[in-house]
């Protein structure tokens, strides 16, 4: 009996000592806030930088989830000739740590032109879901889901986007669009991406007025002088998130500046769990 007894104590302290080491490192536990650095770069397909280059810069930001925008995957361009068949999504996964997802938006000079999603977390499940393209807009644009086990058994969704840069009409159907595939899941929801639309536009203003803002709202392009706020992060449902330091970081390896934020996760009563 005292030998059980012994076991079952030094079995407590074991426990108690992990879980004062995973708090003191910030290390989410189960009872916990969840703490996120979110980062999002429109990369302008590598024209202005090497992937080495784009790599270093979020490794060194040490992100645990990025929304990566005009990210090639095996195309020729004239003007990216260093780029030439790269798979940009899973290349910076490698030079990163990071686990990758990738989601084609059009077939573009031999290969493919879209959105990307890197993480440090396992991806549970992720699509790749097209936004209205009407007779306003350029191109066809994408929204890329995931859902990322943050910890064990508990989940956010994430999503990487780029809208259209036509036209004030075609964004506000891809935001209501938007709105409709990630207003409704069953997780915790950020958003990050390319929006091409300034903080007064109705797309942002009011398309996205159920959302939290969570990036600093700063310039983000032209990346050499910054005139315009068109990149952000944004969090669902508002009253689940809280945001540490968001950043605008000054660095011109493409035409837009990174954007970053830390954000935390409060604890719910209710934790759904992934179906199954």
């Amino acid at each position: 009996m005292m030998r059980y007894i012994k076991t079952l104590s030094l079995c407590l302290l074991f426990a108690v000592g992990v879980y004062a080491y995973a708090r003191a490192e910030g290390i989410p536990t189960a009872d916990s806030t969840a703490r996120l650095k979110v980062l999002s770069y429109n990369l302008r397909f590598g024209e202005l930088a090497s992937l080495e280059e784009l790599a270093a810069f979020i490794a060194a930001e040490d992100p645990d989830i990025v929304a990566l925008q005009e990210v090639d995957c095996r195309t020729y361009r004239d003007r990216a000739p260093a780029q030439h068949g790269k798979d940009f999504a899973t290349e910076l996964a490698f030079r990163t740590g990071m686990i990758p997802a990738y989601g084609k938006t059009i077939p573009y000079a031999g290969g493919y032109y879209g959105i990307a999603i890197l993480s440090k977390y396992p991806l549970a499940k992720v699509e790749r879901i097209y936004l209205p393209k009407t007779v306003n807009g350029k191109e066809q644009r994408a929204v890329l889901v995931a859902d990322v086990e943050y910890r064990e058994g508990e989940y956010i969704t994430f999503a990487s986007t780029h809208l259209d840069y036509t036209h004030t009409d075609e964004r506000q159907v891809q935001v209501e669009k938007l709105n409709g595939v990630l207003l409704n899941r069953p997780y915790p929801v950020i958003v990050a991406g390319d929006f091409n639309a300034r903080p007064d536009a109705k797309e942002i203003g009011e398309g996205m007025a159920a959302w939290k803002t969570v990036s600093d709202l700063a310039p983000t392009v032209p990346a050499s002088a910054p005139r315009n706020t068109i990149d952000y992060i944004f969090c669902y449902p508002k009253d689940r998130w809280d945001v540490g330091a968001s950043t605008t970081h000054r660095v011109e390896l493409s035409d837009h500046l990174p954007i970053s934020a830390v954000v935390e996760l409060k604890p719910s009563a209710h934790r759904p769990k992934k179906e199954k």
